[in-house]
């Protein structure tokens, strides 16, 4: 339902309902699970009760929408709603959907871009149709309209040009809603004689935890007596497999924390005691990898390993890039999706592409897939959502069991992923020979022990507060990272962009003698990473080339009041700008829940007044409250 970064689709939300049920308040519940995304108007259209097409709309949240149902009452046993953010045209009651043709006996609600709309609506209006808003989406309602006469169902989807997921539906097609997908999630949610559509598995989990996700080019029509599916030339598609979702609806709620992101953080041991669960073998540190369809002889054979993925699941993959290489001592390559495709890569049989995709419907991730299928490379998926797109069409996959993520920002997700990662990493150095069974018991053992160390870290969330308060001026932060920590770095520091509108840069610790340092004054606080594991002789260099760049700069820095914080796991300084906030860690992943908490408190300390200052409602918007 959103399109920010993760090359996700427009930040609106469908609802679609047809049953037995009193669709009205299912239909605003349902939006209301969904508006952790943000939007700025909302909407609804029923039918059905013997008054034709009737539509509430109002801009702002659905609170309003709420107050307008309240003044003027609307009932019917098939609807479909809308939460909408602005694209095309102001955030007005005209421009919010569900979106009306001509007649007004055809509603529209629709996520994504139409390209060509502009010369839709131009071909429309010398055949005398009338617009009434600013929106690209009118203009589909009008195509519909067009082709409605000759019950083609299909005929609109295949004149429009763009992305979209469309939910249709009409008053002279009682108790019938059609969808469409070309790029932004689709779900279909199957009931007892009731069928839900939906842009996001949250919408529907409190009605029934049987789904399935529609293809790009396909068209499903609901109705209550069951689900077609066709593609845009009307010809009848095999049922897409139903996936049972295993997500309590419960863990889509807030759960008594303040927001949906201070949840999550809070439950990333759970992430990663669940990802890990079933897959491997404490006694003999064997890996097991069931969703694998790559036998044993193409591993062995693999030359290279490439890694596609978007925003904070490209952070986790350039972390993986440095746990496979390590452990199976094969090369890895790692590019973001979006560009993965217009460098024509160098791919064949003899390489493995894995994707990275919280959701796996992100399109570029998808694209990128398909360009290594064509080429002749397998596929694998790390997803979080059974059955997505990216998880049907690979030839295995690890599924990241982090459930729901409401928050915009990724904080379970990301740490799962990395997790997913390790396994994956151990699993194919156990493939090829390169490991041993006592070290991948060794590997097995401690990544068993880091959601309780993840624990013992987040029970210093005051600390994390105290030092978001005391350091809540600042405009600007450095996050500094070498070799592994670099992935984190950056991590932390999109976290701090992302969540609390404060500029952050990560950058490589090795490279601030190249130019970097000359920014750095006393209105640059600067994390760095450096954790220590004294076990790990690779961990020790690391820290120890940290520390002694760090050394090496500090009296620089120190000679312009610079604000210094370390995430590490020794404490070798007293100095006050030098703090030590993190516990004794012997794995470096320890730290990923620090680097999160810091930004998070950051976007509620900076900001006198959290209900009522404007930032502050961005802020809510994009950290999942």
């Amino acid at each position: 339902m959103l399109c920010r970064c993760k090359g996700k689709w427009f930040m609106c939300g469908i609802v679609g309902y047809v049953g037995k049920k009193q669709v009205v308040p299912l239909i605003l519940r349902g939006l209301e699970r969904l508006e952790y995304r943000g939007y700025d108007s909302a909407g609804i259209a029923v039918a059905g009760n013997g008054q034709g097409l009737q539509i509430r709309r109002a801009p702002g949240k659905l609170r309003n929408l709420e107050t307008v149902i309240q003044l003027q009452p609307l009932d019917g046993t098939y609807g479909i709603g809308h939460t909408r953010w602005a694209t095309h045209g102001c955030p007005t009651e005209a421009n919010a959907h569900p979106h009306r043709d001509c007649t007004g006996r055809i509603a529209v609600v629709h996520n994504g871009i139409i390209e060509n709309y502009v010369a839709l609506k131009r071909a429309l209006r010398a055949q005398r149709h009338i617009f009434s808003t600013e929106t690209d989406t009118e203009v589909i309602a009008h195509v519909v309209e067009e082709c409605f006469a000759g019950a083609r169902n299909n005929g609109a989807v295949k004149q429009l040009t763009g992305v979209f997921a469309l939910a249709v539906m009409a008053v002279d097609e009682p108790d019938k809603i059609v969808a469409a997908r070309d790029g932004p999630p689709v779900v279909i949610g199957l009931g007892e004689d009731e069928y839900f559509v939906a842009s996001d598995v949250p919408a529907v989990l409190y009605h029934t935890r049987n789904l399935f996700f529609l293809d790009d080019g396909d068209l499903a029509v609901m109705t209550p007596s069951g689900v077609t599916i066709t593609d845009f030339d009307g010809h009848a598609i095999i049922n897409r497999p139903v996936q049972q979702v295993t997500w309590d609806p419960i863990m889509a709620e807030k759960g008594g924390f303040k927001h949906f992101m201070l949840k999550e953080i809070y439950e990333q041991p759970r992430a990663i005691r669940d990802t890990t669960l079933g897959r491997v073998a404490l006694d003999t540190g064997k890996v097991f990898l069931d969703e694998m369809e790559i036998s044993d002889a193409e591993f062995q054979e693999l030359r290279k390993i490439n890694i596609a993925a978007c925003g904070t699941s490209w952070h986790a993959g350039l972390a993986g890039k440095f746990m496979i290489e390590r452990l199976s001592r094969m090369p890895v390559d790692i590019d973001y999706a979006s560009k993965f495709r217009y460098r024509d890569p160098l791919l064949g049989p003899d390489s493995l592409m894995l994707l990275i995709a919280q959701s796996g419907e992100t399109a570029d991730t998808i694209a990128a897939q398909r360009e290594a299928k064509a080429k002749g490379s397998k596929t694998v998926g790390i997803c979080n959502v059974v059955g997505s797109m990216v998880t049907r069409e690979a030839h295995g996959t690890v599924n990241t069991h982090a459930g729901p993520e409401i928050g915009v920002a990724s904080t379970k997700a990301f740490t799962a992923q990395l997790t997913a990662l390790f396994l994956f990493a151990l699993y194919v150095a156990e493939k090829r020979g390169q490991i041993s069974k006592e070290q991948s018991l060794h590997y097995i053992l401690e990544l068993s022990r880091i959601p309780g160390k993840l624990e013992l870290v987040l029970a210093r969330e005051e600390e994390c507060e105290g030092l978001a308060k005391e350091y809540s001026w600042a405009k600007d932060f450095l996050f500094l990272g070498r070799g592994i920590h670099y992935p984190i770095a950056l991590e932390g520091a999109l976290k701090l962009k992302e969540i609390s509108y404060i500029h952050a840069e990560g950058y490589p610790a090795g490279e601030m003698k190249h130019g970097p340092n000359a920014l750095i004054d006393e209105n640059l606080p600067v994390v760095i990473l450096a954790t220590c594991d004294k076990t790990d002789p690779a961990s020790v260099v690391r820290y120890e080339k940290t520390l002694s760049a760090l050394t090496r700069s500090f009296f620089e820095l120190r000679s312009c009041w610079s604000t210094l914080m370390a995430l590490g796991s020794i404490a070798r300084s007293r100095e006050r700008y030098f703090c030590i906030i993190s516990t004794t860690s012997s794995c470096d992943r320890t730290r990923l829940t620090v680097s999160r908490s810091i930004p998070s408190s950051l976007a509620i300390s900076r900001f006198d007044c959290p209900l009522t200052c404007p930032a502050i409602i961005r802020l809510r918007t994009g950290s999942g409250v």
